[in-house]
C-alpha cells in the first residue's frame, strides 16, 4: 500500500515542479523579449485579469473537495452529482462577470495606469476567466478521486502550453503575448475538462438529489471561500496594480521580476499543499484530528530546516541571480527581489494555511487572516511605492506577510484547543446513518 502512495506523491512533485519550470521560463522569455516597459504592461494586463477573475468568480472548487469527500465517505452519490452540477454552473456565471468587468475596464486602462497600449491586451485578457473556468472544476474531480498526480500533470501541460504562448507572442508585442496565453489556456482547459469528466463518471451511477440539510452549510462555505479568495486576489494582484498607479510600467516590470523568488518558493510547496488538501480533508472527515495536526507540524519544521541555510545564500547572491535570469536591464529589481525572498520564505513555512481551512471546513479563517494582511498591505504599497518604487512595494509585501504569519500561529493554537474540546464525529455511510 505504501509503494503506490509514494509513487503517486513523487509523480505529483514531478508534475508540479515541471509546471513551475515551464512558468518561470515563460516569464523570463517575455521579460527579455519585451523589455521592462512592455513587460510591465503585460504584468498589468495579467494582474487585472487575475484580480477580477478571483474577485468576481465564485469559488466552488474548495466546497467541491470538502463536501465531495463527505459524500464519498458517506456513499451519498446523488448529492455528490448534484453538488458538482450546481458548482459548474456557478463557476461559469462568475467567469462571465469577471470577463465583463475587464471589458468595461479596457477602454480606461491607459488613463488608470498612465500608460499607452493597454486597451487591446485588456480586451484579450477578458477571455481568460471564461476559458479557465472549467480547469479548477475538473481538477477538483481528479483530487476527489485521489488522483492529484494526474492533476499535477495536467497543470504541467497547461504551463507548457503557456510557455509556447509566451515564446511566440512576445516576439511581436504585449497584445500578441496575451493572445498566446489565451489560446494556450483554452486548449489546456479542454484537455483537463475531458479528463475530469471521464474520471468523475467512474463514481457509482445515481440520479442527482437535492442537497437537503447540507444546502445551507454548502452555501455558507462557498460564500466564505469566495470572499477569502477575493481577499487573496487583492493581496496577490493589488500590489502591481497600485504600484502602476503611483509609479510607471517600468517599475511594475521590476516588481514583477522581483516576485520571482516568492513565486518560486510558493511553487516549491505546491505538491505538498495539493497532497495535504487531499489527505487532510479525508482525515478530518474521518475524525483523525491528530494526523492532521501532526502533518502541519512536520511540514513547518521541515520547511524551516530547509530555509534556514538557503535563505541567506539566496539573499547574498540575489543581484547576480536577477542579472543572470533577466538581464542587466532588470538590475533595478535586485533590492525588491531580496525583500520578496524573505516574504516567500515565511510563506513557505506556513504554506499549510492555504489548505487547512478548507480541510477543517472553516474558510472564514482565511477571510480573517488574509483580510488583516490586505488591510496592512494596501496602504503600505501606496506609501512605500511612492517613496521607493518597486523596492517599496516589496517592503510592504514583507511587512504584510509577517503580520499574516503571526496571526496564523495564534489561530492554529486556537483551532487545536477547540478541536480537543469538541472533536468532529467520523462520517459513516448514509445507509448506516438512516
Amino acid at each position: 500500500m505504501a509503494s503506490p502512495l509514494v509513487w503517486r506523491r513523487s509523480a505529483t512533485a514531478v508534475g508540479m515542479y515541471g509546471s513551475v519550470v515551464a512558468g518561470v521560463l515563460g516569464t523570463l522569455l517575455a521579460a527579455r523579449q519585451l523589455g521592462p516597459h512592455a513587460f510591465g504592461l503585460l504584468a498589468l494586463a495579467l494582474a487585472a485579469a487575475s484580480f477580477f477573475q478571483v474577485l468576481l468568480d465564485v469559488t466552488v472548487e474548495e466546497a467541491m473537495i470538502k463536501f465531495g469527500f463527505r459524500y464519498t465517505t458517506g456513499e451519498d452519490w446523488g448529492r455528490l452529482r448534484r453538488l458538482y452540477r450546481v458548482a459548474l454552473g456557478f463557476k461559469g456565471i462568475g467567469a462571465v462577470f469577471a470577463g465583463i468587468a475587464l471589458l468595461v475596464m479596457a477602454p480606461f486602462g491607459d488613463s488608470i495606469f498612465s500608460a499607452h497600449g493597454l486597451t487591446v491586451p485588456l480586451l484579450l485578457a477578458a477571455g481568460l476567466p471564461f476559458v479557465q473556468a472549467p480547469e479548477p472544476v475538473a481538477g477538483a474531480a481528479l483530487v476527489l478521486r485521489g488522483r492529484y498526480d494526474v492533476r499535477a500533470y495536467f497543470l504541467l501541460l497547461s504551463m507548457l502550453l503557456r510557455l509556447a504562448g509566451y515564446a511566440v507572442g512576445s516576439r511581436y508585442g504585449v497584445a500578441e503575448t496575451v493572445g498566446g496565453i489565451l489560446a494556450a489556456q483554452a486548449v489546456a482547459s479542454a484537455a483537463v475538462g475531458a479528463a475530469g469528466w471521464t474520471i468523475f463518471r467512474r463514481f457509482p451511477a445515481s440520479a442527482p438529489q437535492l442537497l437537503g440539510r447540507d444546502r445551507r452549510e454548502i452555501v455558507r462555505f462557498v460564500l466564505q471561500s469566495s470572499i477569502a479568495t477575493g481577499i487573496i486576489s487583492l493581496r496577490g494582484t493589488i500590489a502591481p496594480l497600485l504600484l502602476g498607479m503611483v509609479t510607471s510600467p517600468v517599475q511594475v516590470g521590476f516588481f514583477r521580476a522581483a516576485q520571482a523568488p516568492q513565486s518560486g518558493l510558493t511553487a516549491l510547496t505546491s505538491p505538498a499543499r495539493l497532497i495535504l488538501l487531499t489527505e487532510q480533508t479525508r482525515d478530518w472527515e474521518r475524525g483523525n484530528l491528530s494526523d492532521v495536526f501532526a502533518g502541519v507540524r512536520r511540514f513547518s519544521l521541515g520547511a524551516a530546516v530547509l530555509m534556514a541555510p538557503v535563505t541567506p545564500l539566496l539573499y547574498w547572491f540575489m543581484p547576480d541571480l536577477i542579472r543572470i535570469a533577466y538581464g542587466h536591464k532588470y538590475s533595478g529589481a535586485s533590492d525588491a527581489a531580496r525583500l520578496m525572498l524573505l516574504a516567500g520564505a515565511l510563506q513557505l513555512v506556513l504554506a499549510w494555511t492555504k489548505s487547512l481551512p478548507v480541510s477543517i471546513g472553516r474558510p472564514g479563517l482565511r477571510i480573517l487572516a488574509h483580510g488583516v494582511e490586505t488591510v496592512v498591505l494596501v496602504p503600505l504599497v501606496v506609501v512605500f511605492g511612492s517613496l521607493w518604487a518597486a523596492t517599496g512595494a516589496a517592503a510592504a509585501t514583507l511587512v504584510a506577510t509577517a503580520v499574516f504569519s503571526a496571526l496564523w500561529l495564534l489561530l492554529l493554537v486556537r483551532i487545536r484547543r477547540e478541536s480537543e474540546l469538541t472533536p468532529p464525529a467520523p462520517r459513516e455511510p448514509e445507509a448506516v446513518r438512516l
